[in-house]
């Protein structure tokens, strides 16, 4: 009985803060809209309570009832994963029971759930088993402002069901003055709602609400930073020393910076004078696990102060109590795909004003805050005042794959909100053409490209997995395609032992590059890593990342029996024996091929169309080894160098053997 007395003494609290919210007040014209239009567009600077709250709103006024779903979707794991948590807290549920969340390789929700947080990628996804989505009485597209790719086409998909569906409830939630923009495309073409005026009214409604912000101080700098990383360093420590308390949030533009800064800060706090209060440094970006990503949300130990280096995350998703300073470095990382090289890379590009405005907003949350912007006032005034859609940037093909499995087969003709380039639907096309997705005429193959869609790996890699049994290796290449899929993270490096975790590395390495490498590691954890506790320890591995490398594989094998593909884990053989490594080998070719390259005389790759020079990363086996012809599973640019990771050899036969629709041989 002590629990249960526990409990409702502790949910008052918990309710009193939601009520304080600004939504709170707006909570019966909310409801009335929504029930009114078929789509309702809600306006709300971060921080007004619009994700936690409206999907509590709808669940009291009884849109679960006949067993349907509340579903919102985010455009980051991190965001689905931490919402859910946060409103499972004020429900009074674990997370899983009436609230829960769903992520690629990770579903926390059970036959109870009402309210489900999910990434728009997922509920794609979900479309291609039930088309009409006809589980969920009320869709919301949270962060719609972003503009990532599969928002804007998850948004498309709505349209389309909405005709089908007039019961269905959509609310497209954007912190920006893209209201009008939302509201016109769902009215467009909307013949049923065209008034004598001519005026489409009776589809979209627009609910603005202000945000709970206190005054924030935005501080430039009189000249330009030579190095931004080292000056966001030093100002940390500059607001440390000079300011009263308060967390700092620090936005930078990608992990390997994060990292730089975490470790420069770890190590200079111990410079401070005693007796003063220290820094806790944490990281926030995508590749982290939940678990990792979680603490950045705990409340710092007495005499701490908290200091968060974190991407663009932490811009509009998410919300970090006890945020007083921000520290925005002026830039982020965006991705840019090339449809004539075929790289896409991730390039530090300026942020737009929107951007910045979001990020000094982060420091007035809890009282009135200050942002310390490393650029100059003019700099600020020259940015761009949006960030051009993902859409326009991006490599397309996995969205067309998903596309085409929905039976929209004409994806020229598809509403999308902003059309992408031509160039880039045509390069697309021509890839997954290749790849034996699409047939002559661009419709989806069958069983490969169905297949390829319903697989939760991009494109390339699913080619592979689904070529992998005509080559001996489907078990080898599961634990490939899981432990690519951990984007990296697997080796745990401590600053100034450089040296030690290359020789950790250089245990498991092969010399035909870095995906035997992986195998070789993942086969070593299996065995031995999981008994022994010291096994990872020693060998400088990062023990969650493995233990989620062994839940992604179970994932995908689980896929493919579905497809009826058995997999035969008695064949899986050490990748040391010479002829599995070739199958190996040769099976990644037939998916990425596309990403071939050839070694220069002077040890740097070059492209086979031989426009872009490449070097292996230095995290890469193949970084100062000889190899005549490679393929590639990622490519960054850092700087002037655009760098190449999970190299493996191949031969240039193979090329032309597995590749036909993509390469000629000239004389």
């Amino acid at each position: 009985m002590a629990d249960l007395e526990l409990n409702t003494a502790f949910i008052p609290a918990l309710y009193k803060t939601a009520a304080l919210l600004p939504i709170a007040k707006h909570r019966k014209a909310l409801l009335y809209t929504i029930e009114k239009f078929p789509v309702t567009i809600v306006v709300g600077q971060t921080g007004s309570g619009k994700s936690t709250q409206i999907p509590q709103f709808l669940e009291q006024a009884g849109w679960c009832a006949d067993g349907k779903i509340i579903a919102i979707t985010q455009p980051r794991r991190v965001a689905a994963t931490t919402v859910a948590a946060r409103v499972a807290e004020e429900v009074g549920c674990e997370v899983g029971k009436e609230v829960g969340y769903s992520i690629r390789f990770e579903d926390v929700t059970s036959a109870s759930t009402r309210i489900k947080f999910l990434t728009d990628g997922l509920l794609i996804r979900e479309a291609l088993v039930d088309p009409l989505l006809s589980r969920y009485s009320v869709i919301m597209v949270d962060e719609a402002h972003e503009r990532s790719v599969s928002s804007d086409i998850l948004l498309g998909l709505l349209k389309k069901i909405r005709k089908k569906r007039p019961d269905l409830r959509i609310i497209v939630s954007s912190a920006t003055l893209q209201a009008e923009a939302f509201a016109t495309f769902f009215s467009e073409g909307s013949a049923e709602t065209a008034s004598p005026d001519g005026k489409n009214n009776e589809i979209a409604a627009i609910v603005s609400l202000e945000g709970r912000t206190h005054p924030i101080d935005v501080l430039y700098l009189e000249h330009p930073a030579e190095d931004y990383l080292e000056k966001a360093i030093s100002t940390v420590f500059d607001i440390h020393t000079k300011e009263p308390k308060g967390d700092i949030l620090v936005f930078l533009t990608g992990r390997d910076e994060i990292d730089q800064a975490v470790q420069a800060v770890s190590e200079r706090s111990a410079d401070l004078p005693p007796g003063s209060d220290s820094i806790l440094p944490l990281p926030l970006y995508a590749g982290l696990s939940t678990e990792q990503q979680m603490y950045v949300f705990e409340q710092a130990p007495t005499n701490f102060r908290k200091v968060i280096f974190s991407t663009n995350i932490a811009e509009a998703s998410v919300t970090i109590d006890g945020i007083v300073y921000v520290i925005d470095c002026g830039f982020v990382k965006l991705r840019a795909y090339n449809p004539r090289t075929g790289i896409e890379s991730l390039t530090a590009t300026p942020v737009s004003k929107a951007s910045a405005a979001q990020r000094a907003g982060r420091a007035g949350r809890t009282r009135p805050g200050k942002c310390f912007r490393l650029y100059t006032e003019e700099s600020f005034h020259g940015l761009p005042d949006v960030s051009p859609p993902e859409i326009q940037r991006s490599n397309l093909a996995p969205f067309i794959l998903q596309l085409k499995a929905l039976g929209i087969d004409n994806v020229l003709r598809f509403d999308f909100i902003t059309p992408p380039p031509a160039e880039l639907m045509i390069r697309a096309l021509e890839l997954l053409f290749s790849l034996g997705a699409l047939d002559d005429y661009a419709k989806l193959t069958r069983p490969l490209g169905l297949r390829m869609a319903e697989l939760a790996v991009e494109p390339m890699m699913a080619k592979t997995l689904l070529s992998a049994p005509s080559f001996g290796c489907l078990s080898e290449m599961l634990t490939i395609a899981a432990m690519t899929s951990l984007g990296g993270g697997i080796w745990i490096q401590h600053e100034g032992e450089k040296k030690k975790t290359e020789s950790a590395r250089r245990k498991f390495a092969t010399e035909e590059g870095d995906h035997l490498t992986l195998l070789n590691v993942y086969q070593a954890f299996v065995t031995k890593g999981r008994k022994e506790s010291r096994f990872c320890h020693e060998n400088l591995l990062n023990f969650k990342a493995m233990t989620r490398a062994v839940s992604i594989r179970a994932q995908l094998k689980r896929y493919l029996e579905r497809f009826g593909i058995s997999v035969d884990e008695s064949l899986a053989t050490p990748a040391a024996s010479t002829s599995k490594a070739e199958q190996i080998r040769r099976c990644l070719t037939t998916g990425y091929f596309a990403h071939a390259a050839r070694m220069q005389a002077d040890g740097t790759f070059c492209n086979v169309s031989g426009t872009n020079v490449l070097h292996a990363h230095p995290s890469s086996i193949m970084f100062n080894r000889k190899a005549d012809w490679v393929i590639f599973h990622e490519v960054m640019e850092t700087g002037d160098k655009t760098f190449i990771r999970d190299i493996t050899k191949i031969e240039k036969s193979w090329l032309l053997e597995y590749a036909p629709a993509f390469y000629t041989q000239t004389s």
